[in-house]
């Protein structure tokens, strides 16, 4: 699903313009962004929960030219599946 499909589904849904959907997608994904670099998980109880979670460094090799280079320390997330989440999507 695209963003844009994503929008007019909750549009359809929930009854607020496709501009509004937006608008709260976009504060939703900033609002996000900020907590999980300062290192707070996000929790949608029964839907899941997105932690950070920090990658050390660790050398990786070239596969075009055989030469070792080190991918530095990283910041990445982990999506963890919620309870309500799982059962309803394994009945």
């Amino acid at each position: 699903m695209k963003r844009s499909d994503l929008i007019a589904a909750i549009a359809a849904e929930s009854g607020c313009s496709k501009k509004d959907v937006d608008a709260m997608l976009e504060a939703f994904c900033s609002v996000a962004t900020d907590a999980l670099r300062q290192r707070d998980p996000i929790v949608l109880k029964g839907f899941g929960t997105l932690s950070p979670r920090e990658q050390n460094s660790r050398p990786a090799r070239n596969p075009k030219t055989g030469e070792v280079v080190v991918i530095p320390k990283r910041l990445s997330v982990k999506f963890s599946v919620g309870k309500y989440l799982f059962e309803d999507l394994n009945k």
